[in-house]
Parts: C-alpha cells; structure tokens; sequence
C-alpha cells in the first residue's frame, strides 16, 4: 500500500495495489472521498482535506471490504510525511 498526501492539494491518495488505469470512480459520499475500481475491485482511495474527513476511509472499508485500520493508518503516515510517498506493510492481525 502507498500513500501520498499532497499539502498544496490538501488531498490524500492511496493505493492499494498497482494498476493501469481505473475501470471507473465511485463516490463514497458527495464531494470528499472516492475510490478508484479496476479489474473488479478497489485499488486506489482520494480524500480531500483529509484532516477533517478521515472517518471517510472507514466507511469507504466498510463499502468495499477493505481493512479500515490499514487505510486510517496509511493515512496518518502519510499525513506525518507531507509530500513524499509512504509505503505500508499491513499483515493479518496477531492473535492475543
């Protein structure tokens, strides 16, 4: 997973795996969050002014069956690191 968060753009990008090009955008509320599909499932998430929207990242999880603690995280990274790409490992969670 990469994130990026563009301070001028005040817009938070991140992309669950590679791809070419999108197949199509769906809005995951009317003007702050998006996620990008291709080959049949996500693979990109935009939100604007991300820090006042994150709870978007988990609703766009809940919708598409993505790991809302994974995005929230690459997010935060992301934010901590504005302009430059973040890249993030997430792995199962470990029992207790």
């Amino acid at each position: 997973m990469r994130a990026d968060f563009d301070s001028e753009a005040d817009a938070l990008s991140i992309e669950l795996r590679r791809f070419d090009r999108y197949d199509h955008q769906e809005q995951v509320d009317d003007d702050y969050c998006t996620v990008g599909l291709a080959g049949g499932g996500p693979v990109h998430v935009e939100l604007l002014d991300p820090d006042r929207h994150l709870d978007l990242l988990e609703l766009a999880a809940e919708r598409y069956g993505l790991d809302g603690t994974a995005l929230i995280a690459a997010a935060q990274a992301a934010l901590a690191a504005p302009d430059r790409v973040v890249e993030l490992q997430v792995s199962a969670q470990v029992a207790a």
